[in-house]
């Protein structure tokens, strides 16, 4: 059961490390496409929509997944405790502790994605809105 610790060490861990990162990059993109936009270029209020919300839904998916992902590492950290348990044929009250508070540490880092994602994700949404609403002022 050695494979399910670096599964949950380096796929859990590591895939929401990943994950942070792209939604993170998605954001910094965005708004950097937000200052920089030109709304008089765009004559239809849906092709504006279109280029305004693109990749946004890559933050959401990530920002309400992601406590999932940490889940899952926690939920294979505790069957790892289990499993250990079960071989070793006795029960250590210290070790159990100490893995468990281990495992926990999937769950935070789930959470450590996901508030930042959420946040992220409306800081955007409400910016969409607003330049949508100055188009819609300007056009008519």
């Amino acid at each position: 059961m050695d494979w399910l610790k670096s599964v949950i060490e380096y796929g859990v861990i590591g895939l929401l490390a990943v994950l942070s990162v792209v939604a993170v990059t998605i954001a910094i993109e965005r708004f950097r496409f937000y200052k920089e936009i030109a709304l008089g270029e765009f004559k239809d209020r849906r092709l504006l929509e279109l280029a305004l919300t693109r990749r946004l839904h890559l933050i959401a998916i990530i920002g309400s997944n992601a406590p999932y992902v940490g889940l899952l590492g926690t939920v294979l950290g505790i069957m790892l405790i289990f499993y250990s348990m079960g071989q070793e044929g006795m029960v250590d009250s210290a070790r159990i502790m100490t893995g468990l508070a281990l495992t926990l540490k999937a769950t935070a880092a789930g959470l450590l994605v996901a508030i930042p994602a959420v946040v992220l994700y409306s800081m955007l949404q409400r910016r969409v809105k607003e330049l949508l609403l100055t188009w819609e002022a300007h056009n008519g």
